[in-house]
């Protein structure tokens, strides 16, 4: 469905991001992946699925790093075709203790940082008359969590932000649409599993289930591959008309 078309997904190297990447790759969409740490295993794992790859490994804190990547893409692949703003980073404790530089460094790779890619590719999204922005936002885009007052307000302002880019573009062959995961279990979220365990003297399996019942009412992780099949929905024919959505799947975390 999607061969000739080309993908670029911050924050891709593990996680939601490569879990999408995977899934755009699968539907014949060249792929460019941006992430720190290992590049090579995600790059071969890609290119297994038939589709052409590149990786650049932009600091998405820093406007001129984003801008080099993004005409990497182009001089790569033509022009970025799917747009998916992944990249995130988290830091938990209350506003008054939260140090200024996270707060910066959140707001700067959570948010801003799909501002500066979005601006660069819509142009040649308009010119094509067809483009798809997909951010990857999350349930605290949509409600909050004591303690993450930096992730929550960067996460409302991306769904913010993807609506108000849906309505610049709703006459064209561009949409925008926002995915809003709950939990999911990455390496982050595993690791907040394991530090609860320790701290709580619980097993593993325990604080894992009592991180999901504290908010997720199917007690089930949404998959990195769910969250892909979405982006491709997005993608698709039938997402035409979608536009400016935040679309949130998180076992019913946001209906309560």
């Amino acid at each position: 469905m999607l061969k000739g078309k080309t993908a670029l997904v911050t924050g891709s190297t593990s996680g939601i991001g490569l879990g999408i990447a995977r899934r755009l790759a699968s539907q014949g969409a060249n792929i460019v992946l941006n992430g720190f740490g290992d590049a090579e295993g995600p790059k071969a794992e890609i290119a297994a699925l038939g589709a052409k790859v590149g990786y650049h490994g932009a600091d998405m804190s820093k406007s001129a790093d984003i801008a080099d990547m993004m005409k990497f893409a182009a001089a790569e692949f033509g022009r970025v075709d799917i747009l998916v703003n992944n990249a995130g980073i988290q830091h938990v404790a209350k506003v008054e203790d939260f140090p200024p530089e996270k707060w910066d460094a959140i707001i700067a790779i959570n948010l801003t940082s799909a501002f500066h890619t979005s601006r660069l590719a819509i142009p040649a999204m308009r010119e094509a008359n067809w483009g798809r922005i997909i951010n990857v936002a999350s349930t605290h885009g949509l409600v909050a969590s004591a303690g993450k007052s930096a992730y929550v307000a960067s996460k409302h302002g991306i769904v913010g932000f993807t609506k108000a880019l849906a309505l610049e573009t709703a006459t064209t062959g561009v949409t925008c649409n926002a995915i809003c995961p709950g939990w999911v279990l990455t390496p982050l979220v595993q690791k907040q599993i394991d530090d609860r365990a320790a701290r709580e003297g619980i097993t593993v399996e325990k604080a894992r289930h009592d991180l999901l019942a504290e908010k997720e009412p199917s007690l089930q992780f949404t998959t990195p591959e769910e969250l892909g099949d979405l982006a491709v929905f997005f993608c698709s024919p039938a997402g035409n008309n979608v536009r400016g959505v935040a679309w949130n799947m998180d076992g019913g975390w946001a209906a309560q």
